[in-house]
């Protein structure tokens, strides 16, 4: 809601502002937007799935900001835990065989929650150097068994796998795709078993490292994979041409979906996992990879010495502190129960959306993470020659809620993953914007 807007406050936003324009180079932003408009807000506070502006302006984070503020924001144990560690010992090496007490507990957390027997983590600071690792790794993993060849990575059109020199080019969306990015060895597939087979085909098994994919890919629109069986048969796949497979859990993971991981609503185990966001729900920037324990073996063997991969804050004191309190109060509080409950809620939104508006079709909703698509025609799935959820969000927005309009390989969806501390009338709400703000476009279409 907009409060009342204070004259220091305005003046404050306006000092920042012009040194945000003057020093500021922020990611993924238009460049000419930036240094005409300035920031759009500038945020000072949280509570739960709600964000306040520093003129005052309160508004709902629909997306958990980057799919990643699971447990709502403002929790203040989370700060306790980062303040307690920091005092004690905020950071110290983990290279070398050196160790701390919380990064073994949450090795071992982890562990406790991933399916078979993924049972070692490799940490990062966040997905895309997640990524960059699992594949470093998978290409390692090879060249040590004598296969110099295996070296191509394939992902999934519409997949999102991060924006680092490595991990950008096995994106599946081209305008992340198209930025420079050294890694070589990239293809991309149709989200199909056949297409998978007729490539394996093709280009030889005996070129390929690994597979990844998102169980539920996030940034490329809330797509869920084309069969309960797909993940299975991609398993087989590898299994049959000794490819890795590795999942990307990086949005799926931590009960997001209204499971443990987003590959465990298929049954699947696969040999490396690439984990972030809702492991410290974003209080601090931490990741990692999980190994199955028969891939870590083998890697144990074939590496007389040194493994050279590290981070220096791989394994960082204080944020694996923060990532366990968050674990433990999503599970004390039963969020992780909330995601599914209030995911039914958000369906049922969803479900409204589709009989009040003749445009709104292609639901998708998993745990607390789903989508609605804007269709001209739905039926025959025509989109509007110009994207209307732009449009949507942007109105959203006078509403006071933020939302997010995804539009890469002619999509026209608006996403939501809202924080798991949302409520039922919090999901109401957000629906009943989005109700509203798609009435008002329509008129101007």
């Amino acid at each position: 809601m907009l409060l009342k807007v204070t004259e220091s406050g305005q003046k404050k936003y306006e000092e920042l502002a012009e040194l945000d324009k003057k020093h500021f180079f922020h990611p993924s932003t238009s460049f000419r937007q930036q240094q005409a408009e300035g920031p759009g807000f500038i945020f000072t506070e949280g509570n739960g799935i709600y964000l306040k502006d520093i003129r005052g302006r309160e508004v709902i984070d629909s997306l958990s900001s980057l799919w990643n503020v699971n447990i709502g924001h403002g929790r203040e144990e989370l700060a306790i835990a980062a303040m307690e560690q920091m005092k004690k010992l905020a950071y110290s090496s983990t290279f070398a065989t050196n160790s701390h007490e919380p990064v073994i507990r949450l090795a071992a957390k982890i562990a406790e929650m991933a399916p078979g027997d993924l049972n070692y983590t490799f940490f990062t600071c966040g997905g895309s150097e997640s990524n960059d690792t699992a594949f470093k790794t998978a290409r390692y993993y090879w060249k040590m068994k004598g296969y110099e060849n295996k070296t191509k990575i394939i992902s999934r059109g519409k997949s999102y796998h991060g924006v680092s020199i490595g991990a950008s080019p096995a994106t599946g969306l081209f305008p992340f795709r198209d930025f420079p990015g050294l890694s070589q060895d990239h293809l991309y597939v149709d989200s199909s078993i056949e297409a998978l087979k007729e490539m394996i085909e093709r280009e030889g098994a005996e070129t390929i490292a690994a597979i990844i994919s998102e169980p539920v890919q996030g940034s490329g629109g809330v797509n869920l994979p084309p069969s309960q069986n797909f993940f299975k048969e991609v398993r087989e796949i590898c299994d049959q041409n000794d490819i890795l497979f590795i999942a990307d859990e990086v949005i799926n993971g931590f009960y997001r979906t209204g499971k443990n991981f987003g590959i465990d609503n298929f049954d699947v185990v696969p040999d490396m996992m690439a984990i972030a966001k809702g492991i410290t729900s974003g209080y601090a920037p931490l990741g990692g990879v999980v190994f199955t324990d028969r891939l870590k073996e083998e890697l144990t063997e074939l590496t007389e010495g040194n493994f050279y991969h590290g981070y220096t804050y791989s394994g960082h004191n204080t944020a694996c502190a923060v990532a366990l309190k968050n674990l433990e109060l999503i599970e004390q509080e039963k969020l992780n129960e909330n995601v599914n409950q209030m995911g039914a809620e958000l369906l049922k939104g969803f479900k409204y959306l589709e009989q009040a508006h003749d445009e709104i079709g292609n639901i998708r909703q998993i745990g607390l993470l789903g989508a609605v698509e804007i269709f001209k025609d739905r039926e025959t799935k025509t989109t509007f020659e110009e994207s209307v959820a732009p449009k949507v969000v942007e109105e959203a927005l006078k509403h006071d809620m933020i939302g997010r309009a995804i539009v890469y390989e002619g999509q026209d969806t608006i996403a939501f993953a809202p924080p798991f501390c949302i409520t039922k009338d919090e999901v109401e709400k957000m629906i009943s914007i989005i109700d509203t703000s798609l009435t008002a476009v329509k008129k101007r279409l």
